[in-house]
């Protein structure tokens, strides 16, 4: 099989091809973790994994308050203290966050 000339073309095709967003979906976040894991090991780091019920975008990285966010929202807006920013970036944060706590 011949390399495509672009590497974006699996990423630009799977939208319109139901079979390749499918078979990606079914065995492409195993695959993911799998690797990741094994890459861990191999360099003796620590894979966490977070629940997957996490709240990471709907709690303030900077006061834990909680709220609900709509999906369709992108900026994360703190009733509670004000702060505002990037809906993935707080999730980001907290993330990290997550981590930290567990140490």
């Amino acid at each position: 099989m011949r390399p495509r000339d672009d590497d974006s073309s699996l990423a630009e095709r799977a939208p319109r091809d139901h079979k390749l967003a499918s078979a990606i979906a079914d065995c492409g976040f195993y695959e993911f973790k799998r690797q990741l894991s094994y890459k861990c090991d191999w360099y003796g780091s620590k894979l966490v994994i977070a629940d997957r019920f996490y709240p990471s975008s709907q709690l303030c990285s900077h006061c834990g308050q909680k709220q609900k966010m709509p999906l369709h929202k992108r900026t994360y807006e703190c009733s509670n203290c004000g702060f505002t920013a990037d809906r993935d970036f707080n999730a980001a944060v907290n993330l990290e966050n997550y981590v930290r706590d567990l140490a």
